[in-house]
């Protein structure tokens, strides 16, 4: 029975749905219109990420049946000293995609004199929280949050005053939700802006289907809430009419492809209005909103490889359900 604290309220509640126009020419409304109107239909994965979004996210990082948080959290903790020694003394620490900022904290209790932690993230509201937060409790480091989408060109700040190598951290297995092109490209990004330094990166690896499926349909219902809260974002922001009640969470693994699929099918037929377009599901028909791609350790190498690093350690837990890289750039 799934936990009423995860259910959606199917009632867009601001803007009506006779928003003005204007309204969807953001990213996000470009975006919604351009995958509604696609086939197969998708809508990417980045813009679960609202404020809304990240704190159900949290929530899922925090349930039985999701293993990579707490399994990657105790590989980085048994493993903070090598992954230290690895990165160096006087640091500048730039998280893609920061989230709340939790994972990092093994990080920066490790290492020896971090000079500056650069976190990144799409949702400025949440990063701008965890960062004040951050900040009260590591007074003597530079907390610059950046908002922005760590996919897209970066230019970062200058090097802070006598700081060592600028080191990234990629954790959460992220990389995953890339198609490999993508995942390949991310990863020519990160190795021309840390040249010099390296990348932290952890993935999910390949494993038993019943774990991951486990995994993506958790019995509270808190994947199923933060996958819909997408369609919820869309009837708020761009005045959308999406009947939350008329769609349902489909996550499944696809072995062939070694990756879960997450979609919202259409429960009947139905037509969704966003302004004047009128988008036409068919019973049945899938919105596809992410990919979580599960990796071997040998293959994840050789993809750094591809990118321009040189591939170092490797941490994984005793069961081999994850695993963490130190890639030098």
């Amino acid at each position: 029975m799934r936990n009423p604290l995860f259910q959606l309220d199917p009632v867009p509640r601001m803007p009506p749905r006779n928003a003005p126009d204007s309204a969807p020419v953001s990213e996000f409304g470009r975006a919604v219109r351009a995958g509604l109107a696609g086939r197969p239909r998708s809508i990417s994965p980045k813009f679960f990420y609202d404020a809304a979004g990240s704190q159900l996210f949290d929530r899922i990082c925090e349930l039985p049946e999701y293993y990579p948080t707490r399994t990657e959290l105790g590989i980085l903790e048994a493993r903070a000293g090598d992954i230290a020694a690895h990165i160096g003394p006087n640091a500048e620490i730039v998280e893609f995609g920061a989230g709340s900022l939790t994972k990092v904290r093994l990080l920066l209790d490790a290492l020896e004199t971090p000079r500056r932690y650069l976190p990144i993230d799409i949702s400025g509201e949440h990063l701008e929280g965890a960062a004040a937060r951050l900040r009260a409790d590591y007074p003597q480091l530079a907390v610059q949050p950046i908002v922005a989408d760590y996919t897209m060109p970066l230019v970062l700040p200058a090097a802070a005053p006598g700081a060592g190598s600028r080191v990234g951290f990629f954790p959460g297995s992220t990389l995953g939700n890339f198609q490999p092109d993508e995942a390949l490209a991310f990863l020519q990004l990160a190795a021309r802006l840390l040249r010099g330094g390296g990348l932290l990166i952890g993935v999910d690896l390949v494993k038993d289907p019943a774990l991951l499926h486990a995994a993506y349909n958790d019995a509270d219902g808190v994947t199923a809430a933060f996958n819909l809260n997408l369609l919820r974002r869309a009837n708020e922001e761009l005045g959308a009419d999406f009947d939350l009640a008329g769609f349902a969470h489909a996550a499944f693994y696809n072995a062939p492809r070694q990756r879960i699929e997450m979609h919202l099918a259409s429960l009947r037929p139905q037509t969704v209005r966003i302004g004047e377009e009128a988008f036409v599901f068919e019973e049945g028909e899938t919105l596809h909103t992410e990919y979580s791609h599960k990796f071997t350790v040998d293959g994840l190498r050789a993809l750094a490889v591809r990118a321009g690093f040189r591939p170092a350690a490797v941490w994984t837990d005793p069961d081999r359900l994850f695993s963490v890289h130190w890639l030098a750039a």
